[in-house]
Parts: C-alpha cells; sequence; structure tokens
C-alpha cells in the first residue's frame, strides 16, 4: 500500500478519537443539564428500564444536592473535561507527523487498557451498577480500535520510509 494511502488511512482513524475526546471533554461540564435532559428522555422507558432510570434519577440527585451543598466536587468534573481537551490536542502532534509522535498514540492505547481495571475495580467500590460499568468501559472499546489500526498504518510507513527518514508533515520543514 502507497505510504501517502497509509497517512491517510492513520489521520482519518486518530481523527475519530480526537473527535470523540472533544466531545467527552465539552459534554462534561454541563453536567446536571445533561443529566436532567437524559432524564427526561427517558421517562418513557421508566416502566421498560427501571433500573436505569433509578440510576439516572439519583446521579442527576447528586450532581443537584453536590452543586448546592458542595460545588467544589464538581470542580473535579470540570477537570476530567479539561483532561479530554488537552488529550485531544495531544493528538496534534500524530496527525501532524505520525511515524516521529507514534508515543503518543501508545499512550493512548495504554489509557483504554487501563480503563478496564478502573471501571472494574472502582465501579464496585464506588456503587456504579454493573450496566454503567459496562457503558465505562465501551469508551475503551471505542477508542482503542482506531488507535489500533492508525499504529499499524504507522508502523507500516515506518517501515516503508525508515524511522529516520524524512518528516511526513504535511507542511515543509525549513532546513
Amino acid at each position: 500500500m502507497d505510504v501517502e494511502v497509509r497517512l491517510r488511512r492513520v489521520r482519518r482513524w486518530l481523527w475519530i478519537v480526537v473527535v470523540g475526546l472533544f466531545l467527552s471533554g465539552v459534554t462534561a461540564f454541563p453536567l446536571e443539564i445533561e443529566v436532567r435532559w437524559l432524564l427526561a428522555a427517558l421517562d418513557p422507558l421508566a416502566g421498560r428500564f427501571p433500573a436505569l432510570v433509578s440510576w439516572i434519577e439519583r446521579v442527576h440527585t447528586g450532581l443537584v444536592t453536590a452543586d448546592r451543598d458542595y460545588p467544589f466536587l464538581l470542580y473535579g468534573t470540570d477537570w476530567l473535561a479539561f483532561a479530554h481537551l488537552v488529550l485531544a490536542v495531544a493528538f496534534w502532534g500524530p496527525l501532524r507527523d505520525p511515524v516521529r509522535n507514534v508515543w503518543v498514540v501508545q499512550v493512548g492505547m495504554i489509557a483504554c487498557a487501563g480503563i478496564v481495571p478502573l471501571a472494574l475495580i472502582c465501579g464496585p467500590i464506588r456503587d456504579i451498577p454493573w450496566f454503567w460499568t459496562l457503558v465505562d468501559l465501551s469508551f475503551a472499546v471505542g477508542a482503542f480500535p482506531p488507535l489500533w489500526f492508525a499504529y499499524r498504518h504507522i508502523r507500516a510507513v515506518e517501515a516503508a520510509v525508515g524511522s529516520g527518514g524524512a518528516p511526513l508533515a504535511r507542511e515543509p520543514r525549513p532546513t
């Protein structure tokens, strides 16, 4: 396969991850409003999915109570949101020069793998229902494949051009 084709595929896979990180970040700021909307949307399904609706009600109550009585707790979710946005920016390096910045993709895959023990250990400690632990695990399931595909293409490009080859950035670099 042509190096340029592989580079386009790398960037396509990485953009999926960047968009996912960005959306995860910006949606972590207005949690109370979003959970309120989710609760309203799930209301017609309360009879079919009582455990889910009960959990979402509990989460909403927790967010409202924390915001009213302990607003500093929600500051932690602000930092979570910011971290997602910073991680999205970190992928600018591999988007520009995938071979030189392959380590960012590797860190992303390691982070995805780390989601699994975190969710499986901390979920029960924090009384997170199993079905919600599966939602948390979906972040790893959703992000790992595009990172893996990008990684495989990066390694193929590296083999084709050599790790000491010319920069693979879109813009020419001054010499």
